[in-house]
């Protein structure tokens, strides 16, 4: 599903390299976490992964595809149509209610707005928010935005998703809720890889790779 060959990512002048020759492979339906400090070059794979970035150098395939030979308006349909995000920062329209926010997911798959509104609702009931459709963010706890958040990513069932610290704002009860949620994903199907600094954490995933200094370290490609 997800496949980085040599990856590299250098920015500026004279460059920095946030990524040095990164390889991973991620199945189809895995759970896969990504544990390092900040700094180490977590965000930067993610967002390579997530193809919002493109390396300096290797090759990235993501679902079948040859990210490299892309268009970006290819690029684009890929991540309308296959992959989801999910952000520590909730990324939530704070004037609009969860169910159009949840809707907002849909807006470049062509629906109309009646079929966006239906798939949302049953989105924000998946994530045990029917009770809050018509909420907007500052009416509803953190967690419950994070989960608002987990409903946009994935109203349009996204084969990947891609989590970064989803559960770096939240309490410790929030955080459990929300990680249950995200393992309640992944059984239905979903390939998801998360990023977090916390190493217990991602040490209660079924896998997890460690990043340094841009490189996967412990000398194991996973």
């Amino acid at each position: 599903m997800i496949s980085l060959d040599q990856v590299t990512r250098s920015f500026g002048s004279p460059p920095t390299q946030a990524l040095r020759g990164v390889s991973l492979e991620v199945a189809r339906g895995e759970f896969l976490g990504i544990v390092g400090p900040s700094g180490s070059g977590k965000s930067t794979m993610l967002n390579i992964i997530g193809t919002l970035d493109r390396p300096t150098t290797g090759r990235v395939k993501i679902a079948g595809r040859e990210v490299e030979h892309m268009s970006d308006d290819e690029l684009s349909g890929l991540r309308a149509n296959r992959i989801g995000f999910v952000f520590q920062q909730f990324h939530l329209n704070e004037g609009r209610t969860a169910l159009d926010n949840v809707a907002d997911g849909l807006l470049y798959r062509g629906a109309s707005r009646k079929e966006r509104l239906r798939q949302a609702e049953a989105s924000l009931i998946r994530v045990g928010l029917g009770h809050r459709l018509l909420h907007k963010p500052n009416q509803i706890s953190g967690g419950e935005r994070q989960r608002v958040a987990i409903a946009r990513a994935t109203v349009g069932n996204p084969e990947i998703l891609l989590a970064d610290e989803p559960t770096g704002n939240l309490d410790t009860a929030s955080g459990a809720t929300v990680m249950q949620l995200l393992h309640e994903l992944n059984q239905t199907g979903t390939t998801i890889v998360m990023i977090t600094h916390d190493r217990e954490l991602a040490a209660s995933l079924p896998r997890s790779a460690r990043v340094r200094d841009g490189l996967l370290v412990d000398g194991v490609k996973v």
